[in-house]
């Protein structure tokens, strides 16, 4: 027997298949690299070695004020070891520096504060100064050009006020942007919802390129990189974290050169060959990444990478905090036809996007080519809502999928297990 051990909110799920049922199991090998320094120390160093920049020290000085943006509660970056090496760099270049942490959520919720002394620790996050953006806010915007998109680029005016403006986060495989990190601090962080609609429109959505781990010819990557510039983005500091969420890589420096260098180290962890099977098994990488059904499409895709067209992918992810998103739930919900939900995403414009609709076209995609099952402490009326299937145990889900496969005349199928869908780029 072959015994798995998957992630599944902040514990884990054990079970067993025969040998001769495993196609195979596709993992990222940094989950088994060994990093040479401890994660403080990777950082340090690529604090003192920056890519394409002068150190964080030598930018602050002559600066009145630096704005760190910083990834939300739904991103496992470890600022509580990043967050007090930038303070500390910025104020060894200028003492006097009045400094702001300004929360990226995207089009997320607002991170609490309790969310924010878990991330950060109770030090800084009771005695350093937070702004969460809430991308909803126009009164909050400003306008800082138009992207190659034709979008209007609009960006939190704490940050287009900044004296100077860097960014913490972190790098992994991400399912239309090519790869997290970088300018993606920016847009769709810390952009306005006009400027987001305007990115992740149906068209580049839709794009062969706008894939895991593609940036070249990626219409999505383009518009975040022009944000970045346009917001005058000057120093980046990203890691790469393995399956314990830890620290193995460090990269700082110019925005681009740093993010590509960080980019190339992913890559040649992260980059796995498909095994296709009748059943994908998949997570999402377990907390904080599994925390809703918006998230764990993310490890989704992984597994449609790999799952032969009409098989079964089962997601295992607990989803604690429901959907993730009302728009999201309801275009999933409200859709009579999968098909027909599918056109009308199809047909809108650039600048008629609505509100989380490339999480459902994401979603609608694998669901007219897969039966998708959800093992998940999200409520079976919800997951059943989205045209989902739920299932209480990895045993019940593949009892599941066996029937749906059996229908269709296949017998004896073979799985394919991806112990962490956000973590591989299939290919």
């Amino acid at each position: 027997m072959h015994t798995f051990s998957l992630p599944f909110g902040k514990e884990k799920i054990k079970f067993e298949l025969p040998e001769e049922q495993v196609a195979g199991v596709l993992v990222s090998h940094a989950h088994e690299y060994k990093a040479p320094k401890s994660e403080a120390e990777l950082v340090a160093d690529a604090l003192a070695n920056p890519i394409g920049s002068p150190k964080l020290s030598e930018l602050a000085k002559g600066k009145k004020n630096c704005v760190i943006i910083s990834s939300d509660h739904t991103r496992p970056v470890p600022s509580h070891i990043i967050m007090p090496q930038l303070l500390a760099e910025l104020r060894k270049g200028n003492p006097d520096i009045d400094i702001t942490i300004l929360i990226a959520t995207g089009m997320h919720r607002a991170t609490t504060k309790e969310e924010l002394i878990a991330k950060y620790g109770k030090e800084i996050a009771e005695h350093e100064k937070f702004v969460i953006h809430v991308s909803r806010n126009d009164e909050d915007m400003v306008s800082v050009g138009t992207l190659p998109s034709g979008g209007d680029c609009r960006i939190n005016k704490v940050a287009a006020n900044a004296d100077l403006l860097i960014s913490e986060g972190f790098i992994e495989p991400h399912f239309f942007a090519g790869m997290s990190g970088g300018r993606k601090s920016v847009l769709p962080g810390i952009a306005s919802k006009v400027t987001v609609l305007a990115n992740h429109c149906s068209e580049f959505i839709n794009s062969p390129n706008a894939r895991t781990g593609i940036l070249q010819g990626n219409p999505i990557h383009e518009d975040m990189l022009y944000a970045a510039k346009a917001a005058k983005l000057a120093f980046i500091c990203n890691v790469v974290i393995d399956a314990d969420k830890k620290v193995i890589a460090a990269f700082a420096g110019d925005r681009e050169k740093a993010h590509y260098a960080g980019v190339d180290f992913e890559m040649k962890l992260a980059g796995v060959k498909p095994v296709p099977a009748d059943i994908v098994i998949t997570t999402n990488g377990g907390y904080p990444l599994d925390q809703n059904i918006y998230q764990s499409v993310k490890g989704m895709t992984a597994a449609e990478a790999t799952c032969k067209e009409g098989g079964v992918i089962i997601d295992v992810s607990s989803c604690s905090d429901g959907h993730g998103g009302e728009d999201f739930y309801n275009n999933l919900k409200n859709a009579e036809s999968i098909q027909k939900a599918m056109d009308e995403i199809l047909a809108r414009g650039r600048n008629e996007t609505v509100f989380d609709q490339w999480e459902a076209q994401i979603l609608m995609r694998m669901l007219l080519k897969f039966t998708i099952i959800m093992v998940t402490e999200a409520p079976q009326q919800m997951v059943e809502d989205m045209h989902m299937k739920y299932a209480a145990s990895i045993d019940d889900a593949l009892a599941m999928a066996k029937d749906v496969l059996a229908k269709k005349g296949i017998t004896d199928p073979k799985i394919t297990v991806i112990p962490d869908g956000v973590s591989v780029i299939v290919k």
